[in-house]
């Protein structure tokens, strides 16, 4: 986190706060420069608190930070405009978790490729309980296909801990990573149980 910062000029000198009088003390002027410098670093990072809460200008570490507090992890792969961009949207997002736009985001954020997002379910309302599900017979599914960009390789285990976490405890889900332009077969995922 933050720490000292030498040669550090503070903002606010504490010996220009102090009746002419003290000026003069030699002692006074030592013994003040040294909080002045001491306390520099904090006074200048409540100053800048603004900027150190926004995720479009926070330091490195305040970012991590910032991702702790939206409930976020973008991985230390990801470029930091692609992190930045993942904490900036991160409330926004989690009003949408668990919608197929969501995922699709998410999955967007995580590979920097659009993805290809279909499901099986629908929405209903009913009186009665064991009413059927609507959509297509059997269980709710998604599958996503995404495809890899080139010169850099999609992360399975970390697309589908992401997916894992964005669909609904009930839904299933399946993961394809498509070679980049169409090259070759890619990675046709295996079914994952979403319970």
């Amino acid at each position: 986190m933050r720490t000292g910062v030498t040669g550090l000029v503070t903002p606010h000198p504490l010996i220009e706060q102090l009746p002419s009088v003290y000026l003069e003390q030699d002692f006074l002027r030592r013994f003040l420069g040294a909080l002045d410098e001491v306390l520099a670093p904090v006074l200048l990072t409540i100053d800048n608190l603004p900027a150190h809460l926004d995720p479009r200008s926070a330091p490195d570490d305040f970012l991590a930070w910032l991702a702790q507090w939206v409930a976020v992890d973008p991985h230390e792969d990801v470029p930091p405009d692609r992190r930045r961009a993942t904490v900036r949207g991160a409330v926004t997002r989690h009003a949408r978790r668990g919608t197929l736009g969501g995922l699709a985001e998410a999955v967007r954020l995580e590979t920097g490729a659009e993805p290809e997002v279909t499901e099986t379910g629908g929405t209903a309302w009913a009186t009665r309980p064991h009413t059927t599900l609507p959509g297509d017979e059997g269980r709710p599914w998604v599958t996503v296909r995404v495809r890899a960009g080139r010169g850099r390789a999609a992360d399975r285990v970390r697309l589908e801990e992401l997916i894992g976490a964005e669909v609904p405890a009930h839904v299933g889900f399946t993961l394809d990573i498509l070679p980049p332009d169409g090259d070759g077969d890619g990675d046709v995922g295996v079914p994952r149980n979403g319970l």
